[in-house]
């Protein structure tokens, strides 16, 4: 993407378990500042890939490249844990990260709007305070990649926007790269960048006004799904390229209704 060095680099990736392939020749790039949504049907891949991207598992074929010295900060679709067990919000946070001091914890709670939590029972939190807190974990390690399987698993629709809202915020304030996993096809949409859409194989990607229209999502998600994004592809008096750029010397909608007519 233009401006945005890359941070992670698939090319021809496939992944086999013996005779059953689960991904086939993906090619992607995840970039610096820039939000990536992988979105596609069940048993599509998705998990496979982002286990790829994390270095959990190796391709079969094809290469994977990552800047040097990338962090990567994971936040899982489940986590079990345990309910008979003791464990504070503040001693989740430290599992896996026990240098961290206090002062980091408070802020980086504070800045996912947990910071009252710090010392509740993890058990005890809800579906959206987990899934903050969850984030938080993700982030203590500064990361320059943010990897979020499924976001706003178990958080009702107001709990989803205000968490899409907070990711797209985390982006402009550390300036990282984020790839996310979800099915929230009409939320998410509005809160990002890039959309790849998998079915074992790279069926379309760009902007989501472009791959909202591509006939490969139709296809996949049907046509109710498509007309669901004329919510979110309103009226622009600009146009954008393959990449979600902005064509600056492109006529407007408008002028464009002027031309056709003309």
């Amino acid at each position: 993407m233009q401006n945005h060095p890359d941070l992670v680099k698939l090319e021809q990736v496939s992944v086999r378990f013996g005779r059953q392939e689960t991904l086939k020749n993906i090619s992607l790039s995840l970039h610096d500042n820039c939000i990536t949504t992988l979105i596609g049907p069940n048993g599509a891949g998705k998990t496979t890939l982002v286990r790829v991207v994390l270095g959990l598992i190796k391709p079969t074929s094809g290469s994977l490249w990552c800047t040097p010295g990338l962090k990567v900060g994971y936040m899982p679709q489940k986590l079990q844990i345990d309910k008979t067990m003791p464990l504070t919000v503040k001693r989740f946070l430290t599992l896996g990260a026990q240098n961290a001091s206090a002062a980091l914890l408070e802020k980086t709670l504070d800045q996912v709007g947990a910071q009252h939590l710090l010392m509740h029972s993890f058990h005890d939190l809800s579906g959206g305070e987990t899934q903050r807190v969850m984030l938080a974990r993700a982030l203590l390690r500064d990361p320059k990649l943010l990897v979020l399987d499924e976001p706003v698993q178990g958080v009702d629709v107001n709990g989803q926007t205000e968490l899409y809202a907070l990711i797209t915020a985390i982006r402009e304030q550390r300036k990282c790269g984020i790839l996310m996993i979800s099915h929230d096809l009409h939320l998410v949409m509005s809160s990002t960048d890039h959309v790849i859409c998998l079915n074992q194989h790279v069926c379309c990607s760009g902007h989501p006004a472009r791959v909202s229209n591509d006939p490969s999502f139709i296809e996949l998600f049907g046509r109710s799904q498509a007309n669901a994004f004329a919510l979110y592809n309103h009226q622009h008096d600009h146009c954008h390229d393959t990449h979600g750029e902005v064509i600056v010397d492109h006529p407007s909608l408008a002028e464009k209704e002027v031309i056709t007519r003309a």
